[in-house]
């Protein structure tokens, strides 16, 4: 059964206006809608790189973070409260689409908001699982609330992935999974993104179909999961998309040869397509992981890997563009996406068919 949210979303997107040019767009901005990107800076401006983007190119979403990884050191987007409120402020008013502004604000040690910037840091979902729900929801209004009040509209969080293997170095290790019941987890989630919404903050589930059995670390080469997945890990996601509390879902970088013995889920047809939409029932918003990540950046060249994801699914292209860097990037895969409807690589009804859900899902912006 739909929660009062879900329900008010849903009538809100029948109710409310369309956003400027979501009728009608064209090429370009359709495919802009489909990036989402990191940039650096504390301040932005009309001359702006990142500015121009979302003012030219339609950029549908950016991405803050607090520390540069290709630098190594605490010099990105987020200083303190006020100066983030500015920055976000100053992003949305080159906007002529609702602009999607994202940040990872799990808790625990993933938490890019943190009590230096003058932010509330919450606990992991590690901690909070095996504490009371009481503690999960309070966690949730903390970074609903903190996400808010600086313009946020978008966290990419709850971890739904189930704690299989607490040695997983990219989960388990990090306390990243509410726990390895995956009815824990689908309890302790649809919490989390209930309080999230009552600060009208878009969630997001990650990393479909299941990232707690990996042993390796999809940011650094390709992840194996083949031997160690199981279906309970689908049991989140089933469970949270049936009740229709989804907004958005987030792929894995993961490679499962049950699933499919070709690509990794982020490229695979039969994942994202078969699974999360044919047999899940999924109709929202997909989202790439970071497309820069080792297990398709070192795998796969940028115009394949683009034209599979889209290819597979998803909607939704994310370049957190810090673990490398490239001032031009939201330019360069704009150009490249648009080359390859150009010449029939990529059909535009395809293009089409992303743009629809994203303008859905930001009608409740």
């Amino acid at each position: 059964m739909r929660t009062r949210f879900a329900a008010l979303l849903l009538l809100a997107c029948c109710l409310l206006p369309a956003p400027a040019l979501a009728h009608g767009a064209d090429l370009d901005t359709m495919i802009g809608q489909m990036i989402l990107a990191g940039f650096r800076g504390f301040t932005v401006n009309q001359r702006s790189t990142i500015v121009r983007d979302i003012r030219e190119r339609h950029l549908g979403g950016v991405i803050l973070f607090d520390y540069d990884m290709f630098w190594g050191a605490g010099q990105r987007n987020i200083r303190s409260v006020e100066q983030v409120r500015r920055l976000v402020k100053d992003l949305k008013a080159g906007a002529d689409i609702p602009l999607l502004v994202a940040v990872d604000q799990e808790g625990g040690k993933v938490q890019r908001l943190k009590a230096r910037y003058g932010f509330r840091e919450t606990p992991s979902a590690a901690d909070l699982g095996a504490g009371s729900d009481d503690a999960v929801r309070e966690a949730g209004v903390v970074v609903g609330a903190d996400l808010s009040s600086v313009g946020f509209n978008l966290n990419f969080a709850p971890v739904v992935d189930v704690n299989v293997d607490p040695d997983s170095p990219a989960i388990g290790r990090l306390g990243r999974s509410f726990s390895s019941d995956p009815e824990r987890v689908a309890r302790c989630a649809g919490i989390f993104m209930d309080e999230l919404h009552r600060a009208r903050v878009l969630s997001c589930l990650k990393h479909f179909p299941g990232h707690g059995s990996a042993g390796t670390d999809s940011h650094k080469g390709l992840t194996d999961v083949t031997a160690t997945w199981s279906g309970a890990e689908l049991i989140p996601y089933r469970e949270l998309i049936a009740a229709g509390r989804a907004d958005m879902v987030m792929t894995a970088h993961i490679f499962n040869a049950r699933l499919d013995p070709d690509y990794p889920a982020t490229l695979s047809k039969k994942v994202i397509t078969g699974l999360l939409r044919g047999e899940l029932g999924f109709d929202g918003v997909i989202v790439t992981d970071d497309m820069d990540m080792g297990a398709i950046a070192d795998e796969y060249g940028r115009r394949e890997a683009v034209r599979r994801a889209i290819e597979a699914g998803a909607d939704i292209l994310l370049f957190g563009n810090n673990l490398s860097f490239d001032e031009h990037i939201v330019e360069k895969v704009h150009a490249l996406i648009r080359s390859m409807v150009d010449d029939g690589t990529i059909p535009k009804a395809r293009i089409e068919a992303s743009f629809a859900r994203i303008m859905r899902l930001k009608r409740s912006l």
